[in-house]
This record gives C-alpha cells, structure tokens and sequence, in this order.
C-alpha cells in the first residue's frame, strides 16, 4: 500500500520541480524595463485610472441629478 503513496509522491514531488524548473526559465526570457521606463508606465496607468474615475463620477453625478429632478417632479 505505501508503494504507491511513495510512488505518486515521487511523481508529484518531479512535476513540481519540473514545472519550477520552467518558471525560472521563462523569467530569465523576460526583457524587464528599466527604471525610466517603468517610472513612465506607471504614469500612464495612474494617469488612465484618475481620467476613468472622473469619467464614472461625472456619469454618476448628473445621472443622479436627472433622476432626483425626476423624481421631484413626478413623485
């Protein structure tokens, strides 16, 4: 009965090295960008995120505006 216990834990313990094994490879693929032009992606995203989030409270604003207006006059 422990044989095949042993035997999948073997298994399992050889897949996990191997996928490890894999992982560190493709990192060491990865052109990493350099700290100006991360600082400069950074940037972008924060500066994307800010316009999105005015956009969704501008929506949100006259939406909530008309349907008061609304409700005051048909409520």
């Amino acid at each position: 009965m422990s044989t095949g216990n042993e035997s999948n834990l073997k298994l399992w313990w050889e897949n996990g090295r191997q996928y490890i094994s894999g992982v560190v490879s493709e990192l060491k693929k990865v052109h990493w960008p350099g700290r100006t032009q991360l600082m400069g992606y950074t940037g972008v995203v924060l500066l994307s995120v800010a316009i999105m989030a005015l956009i969704i409270w501008l929506f949100d604003t006259g939406l909530s505006f008309v349907l008061e207006k609304l409700m005051e006059r048909f409520a």
